[in-house]
């Protein structure tokens, strides 16, 4: 008979190791598991505890779950963030999808950053304005933000495209305008001093919004003439054809600033004599441009003078 062997490990050096092997789990934190058992309202997960851990089904993804077999699978292992602490049963309340909103927040800020454009349905419009799925986060249209002549309600399954204008996961705040998203679509095809054909669609004491391809440029009153003009009425009417020039394009706040002064060549012919200034405007624009390049020019001379000067 063999003689048995002392390993020099006792029962009771087992039991005093097992503290020191044993699960703990914090909410906030993110485990693996393994799913084990489906039920129509959730499932239980294996995560090591005493106990299985249960995902609801509300917390099974990011988007609605009618049905848990229709997303996961028993034995399916995965990543489950702890949502609570453990009940009077020991058992830990699970969830995905709070892992999917920390990764979707991620890859909206990194398109943020690079101040991507990206494109999303309306599923629903109120008086603020409208709101759509980004990334599966709920994001805010505010109206100012819509460029579009429909009524808001026809707007409900349009996809458009969509610029972000403020994203806080502390505040739960995603905020994006299909304006500025149509703006710098349009600015990518203008340039500085470009004479532009617009239409007045709007008039304010400050000055005139012209629509010129489907995004609005503002004709500051400042911009109207070179002699003092009251108020934009007493020159334009809703609805008139212009041209105009293009004077700035700030694609940051999605705003393209325009101008008729410096297409006149008397002060106050914008007042007196629009169809002469229209008549023009190309050769008069070229004029303009050539003046602002030859001052770039001479900025740039000095500045190197300036500089050589100091060396």
């Amino acid at each position: 008979m063999a003689q048995a062997t002392d390993i020099g490990f006792t029962r009771e050096d087992f039991e005093k190791l097992l503290p020191q092997y044993d699960y703990t789990f914090s909410p906030g934190d993110i485990v693996e598991g393994t799913v084990f058992s489906l039920e129509p309202g959730g499932a239980l997960i294996d995560i090591g505890a005493k106990t299985a851990a249960y995902l609801p089904v509300q917390e099974m993804s990011i988007n609605r779950v009618d049905d848990p077999r229709k997303v996961m699978e028993e034995g399916e292992a995965r990543e489950f963030f702890i949502l609570s602490d453990e009940n009077e049963e020991g058992q830990l309340t699970l969830s995905i999808r709070r892992i999917e909103y920390m990764k979707a927040w991620e890859r909206v800020r990194k398109l943020q950053s690079e101040d991507s454009t990206v494109r999303a349905k309306i599923f629903a419009v109120n008086r603020g304005g409208a709101l759509v799925r980004i990334e599966g986060l709920r994001g805010f249209i505010p109206g100012s933000h819509l460029s579009t002549k429909e009524p808001k309600e026809d707007l409900i399954d349009q996809e458009l495209p969509l610029k972000f204008l403020e994203v806080d996961e502390e505040r739960n705040r995603l905020v994006l305008s299909h304006r500025r998203a149509l703006v710098e679509k349009r600015m990518n095809r203008l340039e500085q001093g470009q004479v532009v054909i617009g239409r007045v669609r709007g008039i304010k004491p400050y000055g005139a919004f012209i629509d010129i391809g489907g995004v609005s440029g503002l004709l500051h009153i400042s911009e109207i003439s070179h002699d003092h003009i009251e108020t934009p009425h007493s020159v334009f009417t809703v609805g008139q054809e212009i041209k105009v020039m293009v004077i700035d394009l700030d694609a940051e706040r999605g705003r393209i600033s325009l101008s008729t002064k410096q297409l006149e060549e008397t002060p106050g012919e914008m007042v007196q004599d629009q169809e002469a200034v229209f008549a023009n405007a190309e050769e008069r624009a070229a004029r303009y441009r050539e003046k602002m390049e030859a001052e770039q020019q001479a900025q740039l001379e000095e500045a190197l003078v300036e500089v050589s000067a100091t060396e």
